[in-house]
């Protein structure tokens, strides 16, 4: 499961010298735990479903990966062009998962094969979202175009460059979920072996 916000941040620099369009991408993660305890498999996955983050109205998740995006970009004017002289993008990921209470061993080993695969799961988000701030990167170098002193268009566009390629992104994520959340998926399998000895 994964949460999401992007933010854009345009700053505008009239009339200072040109460059090609330079990138970068800062990346900030934090990673939060909550406790459950229990004596099986049930139990755990009982707590989960108490305790776990929320998953929209009434449900909890397992584990979450949320993040924000945030765009600082230093556009440009000369002779009445508009350049992206630099954009610097910031994905902000925040895991949560659950944490074990001390258990016998037999369950700790169970639990510890499950969370192995709820940590790739929530990893594999983070994995996409990093690759969207690339292909956002991408999108945005070399962004240029006749317009007026605050250089409107040019941000309306970079903006538009941002949200398509976010979108994109949140539908590579939306199947992914898809997938490991069928029924017989992945998440299910991992469910069933925390459950059975």
């Amino acid at each position: 499961m994964r949460l999401t916000s992007l933010t854009l941040l345009a700053a505008a620099c009239v009339l200072s010298c040109l460059s090609d369009a330079s990138a970068g991408t800062k990346l900030v993660v934090h990673v939060r735990s909550y406790d459950v305890a229990g004596n099986t498999g049930a139990d755990l996955i009982e707590a989960m479903d108490r305790q776990g983050p929320k998953h929209g109205y009434m449900t909890r998740a397992i584990a979450e990966t949320g993040y924000t995006v945030h765009w600082d970009l230093d556009i440009s004017r000369q002779d009445g062009i508009c350049h992206l002289r630099q954009a610097n993008g910031t994905l902000d990921l925040t895991y949560t998962f659950p944490r074990l209470s001390p258990t016998s061993q037999g369950l700790r080993k169970r639990w510890d094969r499950f969370m192995a695969g709820v940590r790739k799961h929530e990893h594999t988000h983070g994995r996409i979202a990093k690759e969207m701030m690339g292909a956002t990167e991408t999108a945005l170098t070399g962004l240029e175009r006749p317009d007026n002193w605050f250089c409107t268009g040019t941000h309306l566009e970079a903006r538009r460059r941002i949200n398509t390629i976010y979108a994109e992104y949140e539908a590579k994520q939306n199947a992914f979920d898809a997938r490991e959340h069928r029924s017989g998926g992945h998440v299910e399998h991992l469910v069933a072996t925390l459950i059975k000895p």
